[in-house]
């Protein structure tokens, strides 16, 4: 019976996934695309962990959940900064 409460909270996340991954597409600015695509890796590290519940292993699955956070936050730290920058070029350009 838990697990089937871990399947349907692992289903729910992925369709919370796929949301997300609308918002990174059709987002209207870069900075949502950024939001976006950190989200969808939050929940891909909790969706990590209760694939390592269901399996009974969760202390290797928390070990690829924390790297795999880790990863996302520096990315999302990255992308943020090279578009500021890329915006900061553009309008300095035009004086």
């Amino acid at each position: 019976m838990v697990a089937h409460i871990f399947v349907i909270a692992a289903f729910v996340l992925v369709l919370l996934m796929v949301l997300s991954l609308i918002r990174v597409v059709g987002g209207p600015t870069v900075l949502d695309r950024i939001l976006g695509g950190n989200v969808v890796g939050t929940k891909t590290t909790v969706l990590l962990l209760l694939i390592g519940v269901l399996y009974g292993n969760l202390g290797m699955f928390v070990d690829i959940a924390v790297a795999y956070a880790m990863l996302n936050f520096i990315a999302t730290l990255a992308a943020t900064k090279f578009f500021l920058r890329r915006r900061k070029a553009l309008f300095d350009e035009g004086e």
